[in-house]
């Protein structure tokens, strides 16, 4: 299983007939980081007419919601929720804060403004692709280094670390699609000689060409 989410939150801003709109994106686990977030958020920008928001939430079971926040039904937190689906992320909030420049919008106004400023607080963060997977352990004799690196270079495997003593211990993430395979393809190509064990479930993802593990 993987999903794309974001790793750091971002702000972008639009003027829209002299109404700001500040929409900021943050990764969230539940929705009780979700509605802490929001309050935070509504200090910090105490003085803005409306704080609009939308988050998805979950793996198998997911939760949407959003808020208008005072302004005409479906055009704030609708639109900033199809900005995420199109993004196709889980795990995110946007929250948008307006402050009126005295000039109404009207409906199709409103929809764009808050599209556009949630589109902004996306494309200013960093977006990741999370997989579900195990850090394996992997161990040969030197002999068999060689092929092991090879099987998992031709796979994309990342080995996030290497113990170098009598023999080699390799440690590699896996997503649990991979698993089996790679068990499979090592066997065959060491003639069983190499031992691989699960060490532990997590997350990983690629982060500005770094492997992180959460």
């Amino acid at each position: 299983m993987n999903y794309r989410t974001v790793y750091e939150g971002g702000k972008g801003e639009i003027v829209e007939k002299k109404s700001r709109f500040i929409g900021e994106a943050f990764p969230v686990e539940t929705e009780e980081e979700a509605a802490e977030i929001i309050g935070n958020i509504k200090k910090q920008y105490w003085d803005a007419r409306h704080h609009c928001w939308a988050y998805v939430i979950g793996g198998a079971q997911v939760q949407e919601r959003f808020s208008d926040d005072g302004e005409p039904g479906g055009t704030a937190g609708k639109p900033i929720l199809e900005v995420i689906r199109g993004h196709e992320l889980k795990n995110v909030l946007v929250v948008v804060a307006r402050y009126f420049g005295g000039t109404l919008l009207g409906t199709g106004g409103l929809v764009r403004a808050y599209t556009q400023s949630a589109q902004a607080g996306i494309e200013a963060s960093t977006l990741i692709t999370k997989t579900e997977g195990y850090l394996m352990k992997i161990g040969t004799d030197y002999s068999g280094l060689g092929k092991l690196q090879y099987l998992l270079a031709q796979r994309g495997l990342q080995t996030v670390d290497a113990d170098y003593g009598e023999a080699v211990t390799l440690s590699a993430l896996v997503s649990e699609e991979e698993e089996k395979a790679l068990k499979e393809e090592i066997t065959e190509a060491t003639n069983g000689q190499a031992v691989v064990c699960r060490d532990k479930e997590c997350w990983f993802a690629c982060v500005g060409g770094r492997v992180v593990v959460f």
